[in-house]
């Protein structure tokens, strides 16, 4: 099995997952108002159709990651992709927000995709090159979520939104019809199922190491996503102008994937030589301190150096985690334990706007910074003070 064609088709295919999808979530404000939205009610519809995906692909991805190990990641992947491009091409065809809505759920039944394809990765990568596999994919949802935006941006610009919806159903098809041609899984041992999710999740929660590397994900998808609604009012803020703060707030924001995706392979090489416990601590004090310092920045230039140091450190937490996860759980687990780690993934982005919107409102944007970087340098350190348990 040539492990090499896997991990690689495997990236791009991750790829272009990640930019098909967020070619198209910037801009659901901007569809909604086309479907007729208007007033207050857009703030409402925005919320709602942003965060029933997030909540729907946590509750199934545990789900999905059972079937995965169940029936082959494989065919997990292909059915998640195929499926992605379905709900895609149908968001196209709406018409009002409510269609929108449903259309939005059944692109949460689709999740899976990444999933499967971290852990086929992991089944079939030789042992000494984990880290460096799982640094490299990685930097695939990296670089899709800084191509998405710039290429959906474009296309709403060009053709409207609705285009979008076709391009990114059409690149997830070929996509996925590329992998399906080209990516092998490793034969199957068979092993013994659990009853259900529910003795899925008995399990995960016995495994302390598992459930520890579930709630440092958690945390630190939250503390990258604490700052998506607010990201543009603060551009304002510190230029004393709106004007050019949408265009300056994507490419800021962008500058934290752009430095994960430089950084993730030189995280998973480091690992693999000097241990992902490392790794994890050095990835929460580093992104703890710089996300510290923006509550110190008079000027967008300072920010947007913080934003880009904040996103090398926090891509060292993710390539860490995901190591980890391998690391501590057997070949017929993996599957529901990247499915968990989706549903880790899927809360923190659900809940991190959520957060931001209402401790900005309550004590100001400037003070997310630092109590945000404070509480993850008190992450980093308790992990230091049990270094030795990964």
């Amino acid at each position: 099995m040539n492990w090499q064609r896997n991990l690689w088709c495997l990236w791009s295919g991750c790829i272009i997952s990640s930019a098909s999808y967020t070619m198209l979530i910037p801009f659901l404000p901007l569809y909604l108002l086309d479907l007729g939205v208007t007033g207050t009610a857009i703030n409402l519809w925005s919320a709602i159709v942003f965060s029933v995906t997030f909540f729907i692909s946590a509750l199934m991805s545990p789900y999905w990651g059972r079937k995965a190990d169940k029936s082959g990641k494989r065919r997990m992947l292909i059915r998640a992709g195929f499926s992605l491009a379905a709900a895609y091409f149908l968001g196209s065809l709406v018409r009002n927000p409510i269609e929108l809505f449903m259309v939005r759920i059944l692109q949460g039944f689709a999740t899976g995709f990444v999933p499967a394809a971290l852990s086929i990765v992991a089944s079939t990568a030789p042992k000494e090159k984990i880290g460096f596999s799982l640094g490299i994919m990685q930097t695939a949802t990296l670089v899709g979520s800084i191509i998405g935006p710039l290429f959906g941006g474009t296309l709403s610009h060009l053709f409207g939104i609705r285009m979008s919806f076709i391009v990114a159903a059409c690149i997830m098809f070929i996509g996925t019809l590329v992998v399906s041609l080209f990516v092998t899984e490793p034969a199957r041992n068979e092993v013994p199922q659990a009853s259900g999710v529910i003795d899925d999740l008995k399990t995960a929660f016995n495994n302390l190491i598992l459930l520890e590397m579930l709630v440092l994900l958690f945390i630190a998808q939250i503390a990258v996503m604490v700052l998506q609604p607010l990201i543009t009012l603060y551009v304002a803020e510190l230029q004393g102008q709106l004007e050019g703060t949408v265009l300056i707030s994507g490419i800021i924001f962008s500058l934290a994937g752009i430095a994960g995706a430089i950084a993730a392979p030189l995280w998973g090489k480091g690992g693999q030589k000097a241990g992902f416990s490392q790794v994890l601590i050095s990835g929460f004090l580093g992104a703890g301190l710089f996300n510290s310092l923006q509550f110190f920045v008079g000027d967008i230039w300072s920010f947007a150096l913080l934003q880009f140091i904040f996103g090398f450190f926090i891509a060292g937490i993710y390539v860490a985690v995901n190591a980890i996860v391998v690391a501590n759980t057997n070949e017929g687990f993996r599957g529901r334990a990247f499915g968990l780690t989706m549903s880790a993934n899927q809360l923190g982005s659900m809940f991190g706007p959520l957060i931001g919107g209402v401790v900005s409102g309550w004590i100001g944007i400037k003070f997310i910074f630092i109590y945000t970087g404070i509480f993850l340098i008190i992450v980093g350190f308790v992990i230091w003070r049990q270094r030795g348990k990964y």
